[in-house]
């Protein structure tokens, strides 16, 4: 049964502060590399990285070709697709209709876990979807929420919507009942298999962007050094974490901990451009800890 302990909190965490990084370094290489390219080569060196641990995955007897349809899947919702469709959004929507989309993630994790599962969701798991998401709305606007009725919806909004489907499925599939978990295959082997067939959908993806003239990337010592940090920190460790975190959790009460990223990413914005963090924080941080508290049964908490 999931269980919400210390050790999987500090998974979760550890990914959604990894993913506020990517953010921030992704914002940064904003005109150095086109979107597509900039998914192509973070994968392609997390890859390389991790080959000489996982290359094993491969070979004839692998239990990864009695389960191929499965990583395929894998490799498409949660290294190669969503990662295009979150890096494509970005340029014609804005950061706060990306990020209160994204928030969405526990909404989407309730219904497709009804929908696929049979796992009937809670009333309190809603309640907590809804704060926790309200919370998200505080830090983006910073204490101001009338700012969400300026919003308007343009074709970037459809493209994280999707990519925010295809995650809520992608962690479900991750420990999905009836299916072999993360835990029962060797940790480097199993990403390893996510991300190299998520390499090759990437790379379809890329030859469009290629042959539409969209694709570049300005290779210096500064893009390179954010390139490697993405391919390591929120590729390599981040997605780890997140599978060992969903893992323990369950994919319901994990979503909850995304909401975190863009708390985090203000923060580290806030810290780099020398701002001190304002009570909006922490009313946010509040509201998104009350969502997870919420949401999760307390037998599950127990044990913290």
């Amino acid at each position: 049964m999931p269980q919400l302990n210390l050790a999987t909190i500090f998974y979760l965490l550890t990914a959604t502060i990894l993913w506020a990084g990517n953010a921030i370094a992704g914002r940064a290489l904003v005109g150095s590399v086109s979107p597509i390219t900039l998914t192509a080569v973070r994968w392609g060196t997390a890859a390389l990285i991790l080959l000489p641990f996982g290359w094993r995955i491969f070979k004839p007897g692998s239990p990864l070709w009695k389960n191929k349809i499965r990583f395929l899947i894998l490799g498409l919702f949660g290294v190669g697709s969503y990662n295009v469709l979150l890096y494509s959004a970005l340029q014609t929507s804005s950061a706060i209709n990306v990020t209160l989309i994204g928030a969405s993630m526990p909404i989407w994790m309730l219904l497709i876990g009804a929908v696929f599962y049979q796992v009937k969701p809670r009333v309190l798991q809603m309640i907590g979807a809804v704060v926790s998401l309200l919370g998200v709305s505080v830090v983006l606007t910073r204490g101001d929420l009338s700012t969400l009725l300026s919003m308007q919806m343009v074709i970037g909004d459809l493209l994280i919507m999707l990519a925010t489907f295809l995650w809520a499925s992608y962690s479900w599939m991750l420990s999905r009942p009836g299916s072999s978990s993360e835990h029962e295959w060797p940790w480097a082997g199993f990403l390893t298999a996510q991300i190299v067939i998520g390499l090759m959908w990437t790379g379809i993806f890329e030859g469009f962007e290629i042959a539409s003239g969209h694709a570049y990337l300005d290779l210096n010592l500064w893009t390179g050094t954010l390139i490697l940090f993405i391919a390591i920190g929120p590729s390599l460790i981040a997605y780890r974490c997140w599978g060992q975190g969903v893992n323990g959790a369950g994919p319901t009460v994990a979503a909850f901990f995304a909401n975190f990223i863009p708390l985090f990413t203000a923060l580290f914005s806030a810290a780099i451009l020398g701002e001190p963090p304002g009570l909006f924080h922490a009313v946010a941080f509040a509201l998104i800890v009350a969502g997870i508290w919420v949401s999760s049964p307390k037998s599950r908490m127990a044990k913290l």
